[in-house]
């Protein structure tokens, strides 16, 4: 039996009510306070892995800090809480250990906390980035669009993993932009592109204007709050949301129903695997972070893979080929903590269609 373990942690102080619903009460400076004060712990096991190759279990470890006490607090504070949680996953046998949402971003992005287990890390970015553009490729085309002809807007694109879908993108799409807070890494990256593409690369740090023309956005920023609102998309926009916490506003499920907006990176886990815990997706599945390290645990590739902030296409190509010998699969789309049927994107399109026609009219 292959073992791993998952490091996770309450993306904002609001998660809170999922572990008991009496702390909504509590107020959230308290709360805060409280989780500064609180060690690491075994949150779950997992059971019920079953590739065609192997088995394994593995465990939840709390790293109880949210995303923004992550960002805001002393960098050597929150390292040493995410390596006492490593520490943990060495201690019940764990061989592999995955650092999941900002547990992956703080810092170096994974290489310090490897140096201080005796076991391997990974952030899990690869199968993340990997399965969000086979998940875009998909919508793209339910759709009736073409990513070869759509206009690609990336927010987030100097990331690790904003910058491997850029990469990857630019031999699809004839006309990208790339987004982020900063333009001088988004500048180095279009130079670096320069030479291998035909399309048009863009840079811009005004994330607004770069979404009113976009027909496909990805999402894939370290921000604690919203960035993509209702009123920021055109018509038939298809938005692949990776990030955690969310770039796009719930607002924009409810109010805009000729947008289409899906999570990057559900995955189906071959087996019964049972959690233990609620994380909020459909039994039997997980993010694609996790999905990574159960991979590595199955396959006995016991090594560190996804660590820093430059991910390669061949980390990328190899971790969906293990994917698909352990039978690891997306999921069909999700929303919001909800599936997006068939249905519903058929409504999308015609949503698109009767706006045209009635723009037609006006024109």
């Amino acid at each position: 039996m292959e073992k791993f373990a998952f490091i996770i942690h309450p993306l904002s102080i609001h998660d809170m009510a999922h572990v008991s619903p009496v702390l909504k009460f509590i107020p959230d400076s308290w709360l805060e306070s409280a989780l500064k004060l609180k060690k690491p712990f075994q949150v779950s096991h997992i059971t019920g892995i079953k590739s065609p190759y192997a088995e394994a279990e593995g465990w939840f470890i709390g790293c109880p800090l949210t995303s923004k006490q992550m960002v805001e607090l002393p960098e050597e504070f929150v390292m040493d809480r995410i390596i006492e949680s490593g520490k943990i996953a060495q201690e019940l046998g764990a061989k592999v250990v995955g650092l999941g949402a900002f547990t992956s971003i703080v810092g170096d992005a994974g290489i310090t906390v490897a140096k201080n287990l005796d076991i391997a890390v990974t952030s899990g970015n690869s199968y993340t980035v990997a399965t969000a553009l086979e998940g875009t490729r998909e919508a793209v085309r339910l759709m009736g669009k073409d990513l070869a002809t759509a206009h690609v807007t990336i927010v987030g694109a100097s990331g690790s993993i904003g910058a491997a879908c850029t990469r990857i993108l630019a031999r699809e799409a004839k006309d990208i932009t790339m987004v982020a807070r900063h333009l001088q890494p988004l500048e180095e990256l279009a130079h670096e592109l320069s030479g291998s593409i035909a399309g048009k690369l863009t840079v811009s740090n005004d994330i607004k204007h770069s979404l009113k023309d976009a027909d496909v956005v990805l999402a894939v920023t370290s921000a604690v709050d919203f960035l993509i609102e209702p009123e920021d998309l055109k018509a038939g926009a298809i938005v692949c949301d990776v990030a955690r916490p969310r770039n796009v506003s719930r607002e924009v499920a409810s109010k805009r129903k000729d947008v289409l907006v899906i999570e990057g990176g559900v995955i189906k886990v071959p087996g019964n695997v049972d959690f233990h815990f609620d994380f909020g997706f459909p039994p039997q599945t997980s993010f694609a972070c996790m999905a990574e390290t159960m991979i590595l645990a199955l396959e006995k590739r016991y090594e560190n893979f996804t660590l820093g902030r430059k991910l390669t296409i061949e980390q990328i190509d190899t971790i969906s080929q293990l994917a698909r010998k352990h039978d690891f699969s997306l999921a069909g789309f999700r929303n919001f903590e909800r599936a997006v049927t068939d249905e519903e994107i058929a409504h999308i399109q015609g949503f698109v269609e009767q706006e045209l026609a009635m723009r037609n009219i006006r024109g």
